[in-house]
């Protein structure tokens, strides 16, 4: 099955302008799937980054607005865009000049995908 999904995260790839990787890891960063071009940085996909959404969206959970559902960081050369999963976060690593819009609009998309490897997941 990761197999599978890694297939479609490198379609993903050759599909959507400007996206260089995408990365589905748990709570704590570890990868689960990931599909990357040469052009990623490699601090991008080092499980401590990964792992920061979880420990943003606890943080931000104590708002009282509810959920959060992602968030962009904007660097210099690359956008990252965090989706909620839970217990699996997806992570989109892209250019600068890529659409944020289309790389947030991709949450249906990775969703049936996730959800696949939610229960592999929870099954372990």
């Amino acid at each position: 099955m990761a197999e599978e999904i890694e297939e479609y995260l490198k379609q993903l790839l050759t599909v959507v302008d400007g996206l260089e990787g995408v990365i589905i890891s748990d709570r704590d960063g570890v990868p689960v799937v990931k599909a990357l071009n040469g052009d990623v940085p490699e601090a991008a996909s080092r499980p401590g980054f990964l792992a920061t959404f979880s420990m943003a969206t606890e943080q931000a959970s104590k708002l009282g607005l509810g959920a959060n559902k992602s968030l962009v960081c904007i660097y210099d050369n690359f956008q990252i865009v965090h989706l909620n999963f839970m217990p699996l976060v997806a992570t989109m690593i892209a250019r600068m000049d890529a659409n944020t819009g289309v790389l947030l609009g991709m949450t249906s998309q990775l969703s049936d995908s996730i959800a696949q490897l939610k229960e592999a997941v929870d099954g372990l």
